[in-house]
């Protein structure tokens, strides 16, 4: 009896064991996209929080979230990129190296200079790593700010950091691989342009849009573009109107809700590209099983996740 139960939890363990290393999503052997955060520019819980949104992910450590990252990862040629350098940046190279093997970065695209999305390159200095020559890929004004403006100019001066003037709607290539294109998007520009980015990898494509103003404000249509790409990682800073103790109609970005109320008419398969990102410390996208995610889900939409594999 002894024995047959023995072997009974052996073989128990062994399927078990089994079943986890199933669930292991294997990396591509091609070029992918991988998401390394998801909250808006100061994470989740947000600074100084104590309201019930933030509670859970105080005592919980799992509950968190890094700030809206994306990384471009080529197998191929051992060489990754980032978008945005945020305030978690070392936790997020941490994440691409337990997935990649390395935490090197061969260059960083800069979406504009709000807090969230720049900031990191502080690490790059000689304070912390002392890099030579990353190329930053920045707008023209985006660049002159860098230039101009301190503790960034020293990174320049330096060398930390090598600047690439990017021009929008021109389409350039990080390796024989991979293509990206900026655009322009209306958004509060108080010290430099924002930015948009297309990834074509294996003629398929990937948009990410992690701040913008109303989608009305924008000259193209997001949902003709939406029909044109193979993912859309959008802004879903707020979920809907009220969120916030103040008078939302002074924070332009699109609520979810009007998002998912514009694309409506999107076929399913359209609805399917589109990955909500750039959750703010409110949003109840950010509570697992909320009824906002649910509603989410259940129209067709898709929301960002960390560890996120993007093939292509």
């Amino acid at each position: 009896m002894k024995n047959i139960l023995l072997i009974s939890v052996v073989f128990l363990f062994a399927c078990n064991s089994q079943e986890e290393a199933t669930t292991v999503e294997e990396l591509p052997n091609s070029p992918f996209v991988m998401v390394l955060g998801v909250a808006q520019d100061a994470g989740y819980p947000q600074m100084n929080c104590k309201k019930d949104c933030c509670k859970a992910a105080w005592n919980n450590p799992a509950l968190q979230r890094n700030t809206s990252c994306l990384a471009i990862v080529d197998p191929t040629t051992n060489e990754q990129w980032i978008i945005d350098a945020t305030p978690n940046i070392k936790e997020q190279l941490q994440v691409l190296k337990s997935k990649t093997g390395t935490e090197k970065v061969d260059g960083v695209l800069l979406t504009h200079a709000h807090m969230g999305h720049y900031t990191g390159l502080m690490h790059f200095g000689r304070e912390v790593m002392g890099t030579n020559k990353i190329p930053v890929f920045a707008m023209p004004k985006m660049t002159s700010f860098l230039e101009e403006n301190g503790p960034w100019s020293q990174l320049v001066e330096l060398e930390n950091i090598s600047l690439q003037k990017l021009k929008s709607d021109s389409t350039f290539s990080l390796n024989e691989n991979i293509k990206v294109k900026p655009f322009l998007v209306p958004h509060r520009d108080e010290f430099s342009e924002t930015v948009g980015y297309e990834i074509t990898i294996n003629n398929k494509s990937l948009i990410f849009i992690p701040d913008i103003d109303k989608w009305g404000k924008w000259e193209t249509n997001i949902s003709e573009l939406i029909q044109k790409v193979d993912y859309a990682f959008l802004d879903a800073t707020f979920y809907k109107n009220g969120e916030l103790k103040r008078n939302m109609n002074e924070i332009t970005h699109p609520f979810v809700e009007e998002s998912m109320e514009l694309f409506s008419t999107l076929s399913d398969a359209d609805k399917q590209k589109v990955h909500f990102i750039h959750f703010n410390h409110t949003n109840p996208l950010l509570i697992e099983g909320s009824s906002a995610q649910k509603e989410v889900l259940e129209k067709g939409f898709n929301l960002a996740k960390e560890g996120q594999i993007i093939r292509f």
